[in-house]
């Protein structure tokens, strides 16, 4: 390394906080939420924070439902019980509810790839032992038409955040959605299942990567799990040793 070189590595941290310095000065950050003036880029107020309902234990061992009272590290929902998913767990960072619903929808539908960051920093914590006993991270995918019409896949975009600070790998495209689907907000439990009933499949240019891995599947929602359901069979079929499924929010069931 010549001596100009090693000045420029030497310069380029101070120059970035100084730079930052600028921008904020000029630009403030904002709440991702209502807006208001924080303290650094990609946070909530206070007030917005506290509105927020982020998921954590007890829950499900499965599926992630909250428990109001700690039935033990494998206690099991009465759906679980009843009827195991084929992911082996699945866990979100947010109640889906009134206070967390304009987020999510902005990430979603009205082009806030800006919050993708943010989401991605709160997969990693809320998921952190999921994460961490993956091979690779695999976001749901949309169809085709979908895709172009809106621009970009938000799993895909949390898929790659979490990739890049986890330093796991992703493979946005191993499965593919092969027919398009009713959007789903309007459609019961089993109504659900059957618009997505046969719908994802693996790409063809990727089975080879898939035997004996342990899968993190990347959604933006949990619903009713119809979606990521139907994703994990598809990939335990094509041989994953494991699927464990991480989204930003799920909609709690009622008891």
């Amino acid at each position: 390394m010549t001596v100009t070189q090693d000045l420029g590595q030497r310069l380029i941290p101070p120059l970035k906080r100084s730079l930052a310095h600028v921008l904020n000065a000029v630009l403030p950050p904002r709440c991702l939420k209502c807006g208001e003036v924080v303290a650094a880029a990609g946070a909530l107020c206070p007030t917005c924070w506290q509105q927020l309902s982020f998921l954590s234990p007890p829950c499900c061992a499965c599926c992630g439902q909250p428990f109001d009272f700690d039935l033990g590290p494998d206690a099991l929902c009465g759906a679980c019980t009843q009827n195991h998913p084929a992911f082996d767990r699945a866990r979100a960072v947010l109640r889906y509810d009134e206070a967390s619903r304009d987020l999510v929808l902005a990430f979603k539908h009205a082009d806030r790839t800006s919050l993708a960051p943010t989401f991605g920093a709160w997969l990693g914590r809320a998921g952190r032992e999921l994460v961490a006993e993956s091979d690779l991270i695999v976001p749901v995918p949309l169809h085709w038409s979908r895709l172009f019409a809106r621009r970009y896949n938000q799993a895909a975009l949390l898929a790659q955040e979490l990739g890049s600070l986890s330093d796991k790998p992703v493979i946005p495209d191993l499965l593919i959605r092969r027919r398009a689907t009713q959007k789903q907000g309007h459609l019961g439990r089993l109504a659900r299942q059957r618009n997505v009933a046969g719908a994802f499949a693996l790409h063809p240019r990727r089975l080879a990567a898939l035997p004996g891995k342990r899968i993190l599947l990347i959604d933006d929602v949990i619903t009713t799990g119809a979606t990521v359901t139907n994703c994990a069979k598809v990939l335990r079929q094509g041989g994953a040793g494991a699927v464990n499924v991480l989204a930003i929010a799920r909609v709690i069931q009622a008891d």
